[in-house]
């Protein structure tokens, strides 16, 4: 189950979280609403209206509207996912380096970074800085009165 991103036993789901939850309390969330929460990044495989469905919403039900009305909560739970992710990401990097003929490598290590990316983990550019010339700071020119 762990390849479709299914709950198991002493996991967590998306809605668990305490920085999702509390929205939960400001918003008033619905279980509908938090069963679609949780099965968007399970079952529903980031599917708006297979999670719809899943969540028990009637056909009639529009997924604009659920999507619309949990705006903030389904960005919140992206980012989480992400960082979820992101150990998966940075261990790709790694076996990357560690066998660079594997098929498809290329591909993987630029999905990886991206996701690194989006994580908050990006790389680092320095730059040095030089000066030749010293620049030189004088007090305010007095100025002459009429």
């Amino acid at each position: 189950c762990q390849r479709h991103h299914c709950v198991g036993e002493g996991e967590r789901r998306i809605s668990d979280s305490p920085s999702i939850t509390k929205d939960y309390m400001a918003k008033e969330l619905t279980e509908q609403h938090k069963k679609f929460l949780d099965v968007l990044f399970g079952e529903a495989k980031g599917s708006i209206n297979q999670a719809r469905r899943l969540a028990g919403f009637s056909e009639g039900y529009s997924s604009r509207n659920i999507a619309n009305y949990l705006k903030e909560e389904i960005i919140e739970a992206t980012q989480l996912y992400i960082a979820m992710n992101a150990p998966r990401a940075a261990l790709a990097m790694v076996d990357g380096i560690t066998d660079p003929t594997e098929l498809g490598i290329k591909e993987k290590m630029s999905a990886a970074k991206d996701l690194l990316d989006r994580a908050g983990l990006q790389k680092t550019d320095k730059i040095q800085v030089e000066a030749t010339n010293g620049v030189m700071i004088l007090p305010a020119k007095e100025r002459e009165e009429d």
